[in-house]
């Protein structure tokens, strides 16, 4: 009975929601295959392949539809590229170093980000439930850190910057809308995720900086396996993003967004069955904290 009431659950929920869902659960396998391949090859170049993807499939809708827009602002498209790029390369980096669920938690604070960065830079207004919610998120970045008397660890400041490097993106992309096909904006970050890596690949046998190795490291030739754990992250990443945009010309975009944080369990469950320790207490409350400020952050919108 209880299996049946559940799927007659799930069959009535809103379609938006239902949509995000799958993109949630979808996006954690993406992050799983990357996490596999990452022993092997460095995530510079799983961002390389993983761009490389998307650039191939944007490309081949733009070749049956050609793009129509005004432009006029070139260099907030590179930035939203380039930034989007540094940010995912944290990510990625992290997913190879840290739990995949505390790696996607990271990744989860962008949308308070988004909100700080929209009332700066935009003057968008931000009620006090708005700012309650940004204190809230911060609470739960401590919580998740626990920062020492040596401040924090390499993973927490990357992880922090691949929330604020992707906020400063979706930033940019709410003014660029305006000017720019929406393909063009994504292939700005797709391009710039494809040609940064080569180019660091390039560079970096002439670059001896250890803390840096998230930008700088040698291309390895993918073996076996290993192209499959990309070809699959690469499909995985496609359809957790046609199914975000689904679910966002579904429901209400506040609903949506709280539900896409059901991708943090999602990761930690796919984490713990590829070998990753359950969060602690601490970092439990931290995760909790941060979902409840993403929550607020989408109903204050």
């Amino acid at each position: 009975m209880g299996i049946i009431a559940l799927m007659n659950y799930i069959k009535n929920l809103n379609a938006g929601v239902k949509y995000m869902l799958i993109a949630s659960f979808t996006f954690a396998i993406m992050g799983a295959f990357a996490k596999l391949a990452s022993p092997t090859i460095p995530s510079l170049e799983v961002v390389f392949f993983r761009n490389l993807a998307g650039v191939i499939i944007v490309g081949i809708a733009i070749l049956k539809a050609p793009m129509k827009h005004i432009g006029g602002k070139p260099y907030l498209l590179f930035f939203r590229g380039f930034i989007g790029f540094i940010a995912l390369l944290a990510f990625f980096y992290n997913i190879a170093h840290i739990s995949l669920g505390d790696a996607m938690t990271y990744s989860k604070t962008s949308p308070i980000f988004t909100a700080v960065f929209a009332y700066l830079f935009l003057h968008e207004k931000l009620s006090f439930k708005g700012w309650l919610a940004i204190f809230v998120g911060f609470i739960g970045i401590l919580f998740i850190t626990q920062p020492s008397d040596l401040g924090f660890s390499k993973y927490d400041l990357l992880g922090i910057f691949s929330g604020v490097g992707a906020a400063l993106a979706y930033t940019s992309v709410r003014e660029l809308k305006s000017y720019y096909d929406t393909r063009a904006i994504v292939l700005s970050f797709m391009m710039t995720g494809t040609l940064g890596p080569f180019v660091l690949f390039i560079v970096s046998p002439y670059v001896e900086i250890n803390d840096l190795d998230f930008i700088f490291s040698k291309f390895v030739m993918p073996e076996g396996i290993i192209w499959l754990y990309l070809l699959l992250m690469g499909v995985f990443a496609t359809i957790s993003q046609l199914l975000m945009t689904k679910a966002y010309g579904e429901a209400k975009a506040g609903i949506v967004g709280a539900v896409s944080y059901s991708n943090i369990f999602f990761s930690i469950i796919v984490g713990v069955l590829l070998g990753d320790m359950l969060p602690s207490l601490s970092t439990t409350f931290g995760i909790v904290l941060i979902i409840l400020a993403g929550i607020m952050v989408a109903k204050a919108k």
